[in-house]
């Protein structure tokens, strides 16, 4: 194991660009939802950019962009309600279609659970989401706790549900690591205490997470082991 984790009893991660490519996904969900509308839909590329805080914000941003490029007329943020709940349709039924997950996450969670440190899948993912694909793309049964976007009132980057997890397994921000790919995950860590390790690979709205602050930075999860 890296030296980094020789103080680390708990480990959280996040799941979108962390563990599972689910841009894909996200985005034939997202062009759905707008297409029904007669909205257009968003390029893959700009999908990528936007997630990361969570599956509102996500729609709230395919709106505001297609209406800065004036493909679409002003909107209310009732229009975002309703655009929301039919991705969160969409979504639901496709949520391990083109989702995969990425070399080395298999082998490197196996082992840090082999290891005898307690996993937490720590995202800004809706909840009702998450253990479908953990079980779609076999890595259920791996984690012993799963905090989504809408467990608690707040998200990341707010340190709220990383100090959910710990609390539930008594672990101190000392001996605890946040690995992620965005910037909201390394402010989370940051703001409550824990170290941090940063996936160059993942989404973090088009900008180096390099620059973010993390305690590490590495181009594969298998570097941790």
């Amino acid at each position: 194991m890296h030296h980094l984790l020789d103080s680390i009893d708990l480990i959280l991660f996040d799941l979108d660009g962390t563990l599972v490519d689910s841009a894909p996904d996200l985005g034939g969900a997202l062009a759905e939802a707008m297409s029904e509308r007669g909205y257009p839909a968003p390029k893959l590329e700009a999908v990528r950019d936007w997630v990361g805080n969570g599956s509102y914000v996500l729609v709230e941003r395919a709106l505001n962009a297609a209406r800065d490029q004036g493909l679409i007329s002003p909107f209310n943020e009732a229009t975002v309600d309703s655009v929301h709940q039919r991705f969160l349709h969409h979504y639901g039924q496709r949520l391990c279609r083109n989702t995969d997950v990425y070399p080395g996450v298999r082998e490197s969670l196996a082992a840090f659970k082999q290891s005898g440190r307690r996993l937490a899948v720590v995202t800004n993912k809706p909840a009702l989401f998450i253990t479908p694909i953990l079980e779609g793309l076999q890595l259920g049964g791996l984690f012993d706790l799963l905090v989504g976007g809408d467990t608690l009132a707040v998200k990341k980057p707010d340190p709220g549900p990383l100090e959910y997890a710990m609390d539930v397994f008594s672990v101190p921000p000392e001996r605890t690591l946040m690995v992620g790919d965005s910037i909201n995950d390394i402010r989370a860590a940051q703001a409550a205490g824990c170290q941090s390790v940063a996936l160059t690979y993942g989404y973090n709205h088009g900008q180096p997470i390099d620059e973010a602050g993390a305690t590490l930075v590495i181009e594969s999860l298998a570097q941790l082991v």
